[in-house]
């Protein structure tokens, strides 16, 4: 059974909101996974996996290679680092 008959019929969100939407789905199973007891550094493995699967699926591989070129710069410069603060 497809998602789409699962899911009710809507008009699609903006790209952000869309973006944001994802997000907060994938947070929110990342949460269960870690109560569950799986380990977060499996997680994050299994997840690039997935999401590289579906970008080489819908952009193909070469497309996908270009752009994880610029991956290095972008964690380096912090982009993908959690800022917390301590009280």
């Amino acid at each position: 059974m497809s998602y789409s008959r699962l899911a009710p019929s809507r008009a699609a969100l903006p790209d952000q909101e869309q973006k944001q939407a994802a997000l907060t789905y994938l947070n929110e199973a990342w949460a269960e996974a870690l109560h569950d007891g799986i380990d977060g550094d499996c997680l994050a493995q299994a997840s690039l996996f997935a999401a590289f699967a579906e970008l080489v699926n819908t952009y193909g591989e070469d497309a996908v290679a270009k752009f994880v070129e610029g991956l290095p710069a972008r964690v380096r410069s912090g982009e993908f680092s959690l800022v917390t603060f301590k009280q």
